[in-house]
């Protein structure tokens, strides 16, 4: 017993010691963001996600088809995406539906990018998506379309040797 406790005392000792030497990893919040890698995306020939981020939709509006299936994947889990009426004339999509995202209820999960067979539907890397009010929580089809600003971001450089740091 005492064998393994002074084991135990020496390798939390050497871990904080190496620590010391380690690189320091500070972000000037809100004026630095991380650089993230590319956002979850999933290829349906394959059946396979690529690792990435799980941020906000991007969604392709020329694409998307209105077929809801996105709508259904995401019923039993947090029920956050609704099939709403736009305006206008969509080559693909007959119906004129395309689904609208309340992020106050979505957990990120990425089934709807799954479920989606047209790859119209993407997860960013944006991370930012806090409000004060709930209704600013909803994006609609066409907000779900613009693109993420990239404002002041900071590249993330993992280092096993030492430690994380920036560029």
């Amino acid at each position: 017993m005492s064998v393994s406790l002074g084991r135990g005392i020496f390798d939390a000792f050497f871990a904080s010691i190496k620590s010391l030497f380690k690189r320091r990893y500070t972000l000037r919040y809100p004026e630095q963001k991380l650089d993230l890698p590319d956002g979850y995306t999933f290829d349906a020939k394959t059946q396979v996600g690529s690792p990435g981020v799980k941020g906000r939709h991007i969604l392709y509006l020329d694409k998307c088809t209105g077929c809801s299936l996105c709508a259904i994947a995401c019923e039993g889990i947090a029920d956050c995406i609704d099939m709403v009426k736009v305006d206008g004339t969509w080559p693909k999509d007959k119906k004129a539906i395309m689904p609208q995202i309340d992020y106050g209820r979505c957990v990120f999960c990425g089934f709807c990018v799954d479920a989606c067979p047209f790859d119209c539907l993407f997860m960013t890397p944006e991370y930012e998506l806090a409000s004060t009010d709930k209704r600013k929580l909803v994006y609609t089809p066409f907000q779900l379309g613009n693109l993420p600003e990239k404002k002041g971001l900071v590249e993330f450089i993992p280092d096993e040797k030492s430690g994380a740091h920036h560029a």
